[in-house]
Order: structure tokens, then sequence, then C-alpha cells
């Protein structure tokens, strides 16, 4: 018979908190930087502890029992807080120490994130960055995430959001030259779905949205991808569209450099939209030190 009065290690809860929000081991196993095997046998030797299932195994899907959900719901604030006591106490009255560790998705890492780290860990040489790059919508404080930056993403109520870099951004869709002269200049959004379109996929699986907007209408539009990149490639997705394969549509400010250089011209530049930039969410519960202070340090920041 278990021993459910025996302290549970922390380290097999957070390693299943990981696995219930991540929705299976490999994901928990590549967020953890372990080995999937590692994830199940700790996840094994916790149920065996309690003397009750967690998690439902299927050859395709994990999913919780009621004693799982249970677990999840109450011990993740209670990690979390954890997390945020640790860091505290590595904390001097007068310096900051400890871990700040991002869940973030790729976006954010191209021209966004990286100054901001450098400006941050300058003035706090004795904080150590974690960033963990996901362009999944998972719940941040469960899987060992002090905080997620996200685009105009719906998230808890206690959720604080503070702005990250610029205000605004916009959307772009561009062609190689060679490719427009063959097969000619669109006039329209509609006009797109007649074209060859480089599409990029979350590996969530959802394509990215191509999003027009002029004069208060907006048009959405699902071309067929002659090509499907997934976002971790996005720059090869890029130089296939400076070889002729086709319209492609991201960031204008990714695509500005191609433009620049003459690989890519701008197509419906009249048409392209603008959009929240990203935003920095934290729990109003959970306070690390580290965290505290680079809220601060973007606080501070002038706005683009």
């Amino acid at each position: 018979m278990a021993n459910n009065r025996q302290l549970l290690p922390l380290d097999d809860v957070s390693v299943f908190l990981a696995v219930a929000r991540s929705g299976g081991f490999r994901n928990a196993a590549r967020w953890l930087g372990v080995s999937a095997s590692m994830v199940s046998e700790t996840v094994s030797r916790l149920e065996e502890r309690l003397g009750v299932p967690l998690l439902i195994r299927t050859t395709r899907s994990v999913h919780l029992t009621e004693a799982g959900s249970t677990l999840v719901e109450r011990l993740g604030p209670v990690m979390a807080e954890a997390r945020a006591a640790l860091d505290e106490a590595a904390s001097s009255q007068n310096e900051v120490r400890g871990r700040l560790k991002l869940n973030v998705p790729g976006a954010v890492m191209y021209d966004i994130l990286p100054p901001l780290i450098d400006g941050f860990l300058a003035k706090h040489p004795d904080v150590q960055i974690e960033v963990v790059v996901d362009d999944r919508l998972i719940d941040f404080n469960a899987v060992g995430c002090d905080a997620g930056i996200r685009y105009g993403e719906h998230l808890a109520q206690d959720m604080i959001a503070v702005p990250i870099g610029p205000r605004q951004q916009w959307g772009a869709l561009m062609a190689a030259p060679n490719y427009l002269e063959k097969r000619g200049m669109p006039q329209h959004p509609a006009d797109v779905l007649e074209h060859d379109c480089i599409r990029t996929r979350f590996i969530s699986g959802a394509l990215t949205d191509w999003e027009f907007e002029k004069g208060g209408e907006i048009i959405t539009v699902d071309p067929r991808g002659r090509l499907i990149i997934g976002t971790t490639g996005v720059w090869g997705a890029f130089n296939l569209a400076v070889a002729g394969h086709g319209l492609i549509y991201s960031f204008r400010n990714w695509l500005e450099p191609y433009q620049q250089r003459g690989e890519l011209v701008p197509v419906l530049s009249d048409w392209w939209p603008a959009f929240d930039g990203p935003h920095l969410y934290f729990s109003s519960r959970v306070m690390p030190k580290p965290l505290r202070a680079f809220i601060d340090y973007l606080r501070a920041l002038p706005e683009d």
C-alpha cells in the first residue's frame, strides 16, 4: 500500500505538471531538456508512490485522470509560488539574483527579445535567463516558466500584460521580381488565391493567417500552399520566395531586408495590416524578484 504521507519529490511533481500541460512525454522532455523515457519513468514513480494513476496513456495521446486533473489544479499554483520563493531567497535586498525563465514564440527571437535581454543582463549580471521557444499556446507557469510572451492571446483573468518591444507591427506580402514577371502582380487580396503561395505552419499544426486590411475592410485569405514550411524554418521559406517559388506573407520587419536588396518586392502594400506588438504576460499571484526586475526594466524603456 502506498505511503501517502511520505513527502513527494518536488522534481517529480514538476515533471508530471510539464507532461500534463504539454500533452505528452516527448513535449515535456523537450521543454525540460531530458529524455522522454526519463519523463515517463518519473511519472510512473510518482503514480506508484501515490497509489493512483494520474495519466491515461494511449499510443497517440496522454489524458489526465480525475486524480491527475485535481493534482494539476491544486499543485500548479503552489509550484509557481515555490519557484518565486526560491528566487526571492537567492536575492539580497539590493541585488537581484536567481533565474528568469520565459516561454516565448519564435517570432520575438529575431529582433525583439535579444536586445532586451542584453540590456537587462548588463544591469543585473547575477540573473540567469532561460528562454523556452515554443509556438504553442501553453500554460507557461505549469511548465516551469515565470512569464510568457504572446501576441493577442486571451489568458486567465489573473494575468497581467506589459508591452514588450514595438507597440505596433505590420504584416507584409512580397514576392521575387522574376515570379511577378511570369505570373503578374495581384491587384486585390482575392487574386492571391490564383497564385503560388509559400505558407508557414506552427508546430501546433495551424497555418499562419494571411490577413489584409484597407479602409476598415478586413479580408482573410487561405490560399493553397504550393510550399508549406514549419515556422522554425521561416528563413528557408524566405529564400524559396527569393528563388521565385511564390508569394510569401510574414512580418514586415523580417521581409524588409530582402526588399532593400531588391530580392523581394512589395505586393498589395496598401492592404498590409497593422497589429499590436507582443506583450509579456505573468501571474498577479507570483512575482519572483528577477521577473519583477525585468518588468521594471521594460517599463522604464522609451516607447517605440
